[in-house]
């Protein structure tokens, strides 16, 4: 597994149009996924030990955020022949077993990925609710151990989009499994 980082993307750039569906075949269309205030969008797979230890956080972050009036959705890009685990088939298993309670869309054509130039699983954005990016980093300052955790960067992004608060612009990048590109 290659390890990467997320790439540098401009804030204020707005959010790419998008139509996916989930593993059961219910389309999204990415405009119509944002609550009042916004918009998370979490790249993300089934297999990748970066994303599996931060999905988790991930859930109770979107609980956090939707009370805020932020949506989340995840996205998988990995469906590719040689990554099983990340069989649509699959997703509707992890779905079930960690109670994942938001879309996770399938990125059958890995377009999605490309038009938000996704590198990495987790790759993390929040847009607000003019459909700009305010955020593009890590959920927090130690993927590997929870219980290490200092600063909840994404959680604190969350926190200042529903109140209105300026967002750092000192952004970490996230990091993790390199998409599995066809």
């Amino acid at each position: 597994m290659a390890l990467l980082e997320s790439i540098s993307i401009p804030l204020k750039i707005k959010m790419p149009d998008f139509k996916i569906s989930d593993p059961l075949g219910k389309e999204y269309v990415g405009k119509n996924l944002f609550g009042q205030k916004g918009l998370l969008i979490v790249f993300t797979c089934n297999h990748c030990p970066y994303a599996l230890a931060v999905w988790p956080r991930l859930i109770r972050l979107a609980k956090h955020a939707r009370v805020s009036q932020i949506n989340t959705v995840a996205i998988n890009p990995n469906i590719h022949p040689q990554y099983p685990e990340d069989a649509p088939a699959e997703m509707i298993l992890k779905i079930k077993e960690w109670g994942i309670d938001f879309p996770y869309l399938v990125d059958e054509s890995q377009n999605v990925a490309k038009a938000f130039n996704a590198q990495c699983t987790p790759d993390i954005y929040l847009f607000d609710s003019h459909q700009e990016l305010v955020y593009h980093g890590r959920i927090d300052d130690n993927w590997q151990d929870e219980s290490k955790v200092k600063q909840q960067e994404l959680k604190e992004a969350i926190d200042c989009l529903s109140s209105s608060k300026p967002i750092s612009t000192n952004q970490k990048s996230s990091m993790g499994c390199s998409i599995k590109w066809r």
